[in-house]
C-alpha cells in the first residue's frame, strides 16, 4: 500500500524540502501549515505533483484540522511533524509563542492522531533541549535544563509524545538537530545576516564576539538522515541526535563567508560579548555517535554546510 503522510509545517524552511523528498519516494503527501514563517512559493515544485495537498490551517485550530484529515479518501500511515515557532529569541521576548506554536501543536496533533488511528510520528525537536551542559551532548545525557522557551517547549513536546507512544502510537521517532542550513531558509544567522546586507551593504553587525562555536547542518543531508532513521530504527520510541560529526563552526566563519559572498566591502561589527541573545548556547559539543553506529554519516563538515547554505541563500535573494 502507497504510504500517505501528514506534514505539518509544510510550507516551512525543513518541512518543504521534506514534502519534496517524500513525494520523491512516491508517498502521497497532504501538508498544513498557518503560514505564519512558511511561504507557499516553498512548495511551487510539489504544488504541481499529483500526490500533494496543502491546506492553509493552524493546528492550533483542532475543528479545521479534524475536517482535513477525515476528509481524507485514504488513511495516513504516519505524521511528520515539522511545525513549530522557529524564531528562539521571539520565544525569550513573548513566552506564548513557544507555548502555543510549538507545545500546543504537539499536543493538538497528537489528540487528532489518537482520534483517527494514525499510528506513526516522526518529530522534529532540537538540540536546545539540552541546554548549555558544559559537556559532550549524548542521547541519554541528564538532568536537562533548556535556557530557551523553544527548548522547554520542544523538550515538553518529546515527552508528550513517550507518553502516546506507551498509549496508543505505534512507533515515534524524535529527531534532535543542531542550527540547519540550506536554501529556502524562513530563519536563522545565514538568513538574518543576508537581510541585514540588503538594508546596510556597508555593514553587518553581528550579536556577540564571533567566538560562538556549533555545528550547522545542511537541510539535504538532515532529510538523508530523517529517512535513515525512520528506515532502521525499530524501537517502539526512537531518539537521536543528528548533525555533523565532530565539527563546528565559529560565528566568525559564518559572517566572513555571507559578507565575502553578499557584500564584499562590508565591514564586520562584533556587539561583543560570548552570547548572541539570551537562551544562546554559546558553544556546542554534539555526538552523533548513536546515529552513526546506527548506519548513517553526514556528506558535510559544519563548515561545508556553511559555504553551500550561503550560497543557496545568496542567490535565492537576487539581491546583490
Amino acid at each position: 500500500m502507497q504510504n500517505h503522510y501528514l506534514v505539518t509545517g509544510a510550507a516551512g524552511f525543513i518541512g518543504s524540502h521534506l514534502v519534496d523528498a517524500l513525494l520523491a519516494r512516491g508517498a502521497t503527501v497532504t501538508g498544513i501549515d498557518n503560514l505564519k514563517l512558511g511561504r507557499r512559493e516553498n512548495l511551487a515544485p510539489a504544488l504541481k505533483h499529483p500526490a500533494f495537498k496543502f491546506y492553509e490551517a493552524d493546528l492550533n485550530d483542532p475543528a479545521a484540522c479534524e475536517k482535513i484529515i477525515a476528509d481524507q479518501s485514504v488513511p495516513f500511515t504516519g505524521a511528520w511533524h515539522m511545525a513549530a515557532n522557529s524564531d528562539i529569541r521571539a520565544g525569550v521576548a513573548d513566552p506564548d509563542v513557544d507555548f502555543q506554536d510549538t507545545f500546543l501543536t504537539t499536543h493538538n496533533l497528537l489528540k487528532l492522531m489518537r482520534e483517527h488511528k494514525i499510528p506513526r510520528l516522526a518529530f522534529a525537536s532540537t538540540s536546545a533541549i539540552y541546554g548549555d551542559l558544559k559537556q559532550k551532548l549524548t542521547e541519554d545525557i541528564g538532568p536537562l535544563f533548556p535556557i530557551s522557551n523553544y527548548g522547554a517547549m520542544k523538550l515538553a513536546s518529546e515527552a508528550a509524545i513517550s507518553a502516546a507512544a506507551e498509549s496508543f502510537l505505534e512507533q515515534a521517532w524524535i529527531f534532535r538537530f543542531p542550527n540547519v542550513v540550506g536554501s529556502r531558509a524562513t530563519h536563522g544567522a545565514i538568513f538574518d545576516f543576508i537581510h541585514k546586507l540588503k538594508k546596510n551593504p556597508a555593514e553587518l553587525e553581528v550579536l556577540g564576539d564571533g567566538t560562538q562555536e556549533k555545528p550547522y547542518f545542511h537541510v539535504a543531508d538532515l532529510l538523508d538522515a530523517m529517512r535513515f532513521i525512520t528506515d532502521h530504527a525499530t524501537e517502539k520510541l526512537n531518539f537521536f541526535n543528528i548533525g555533523t560529526s565532530d565539527t563546528v563552526t565559529m560565528v566568525k566563519y559564518l559572517a566572513e563567508t555571507t559578507v565575502r559572498a553578499a557584500a564584499p566591502a562590508a565591514k564586520i561589527r562584533y556587539t561583543g560579548g560570548n552570547r548572541g541573545w539570551v537562551g544562546d548556547v554559546p558553544k556546542v559539543d554534539y555526538s552523533v555517535e548513536k546515529l552513526r553506529k546506527l548506519g548513517w554519516s553526514p556528506r558535510l563538515t559544519s563548515n561545508q554546510a556553511v559555504d553551500r547554505a550561503v550560497a543557496e541563500i545568496v542567490a535565492e535573494m537576487k539581491t546583490f
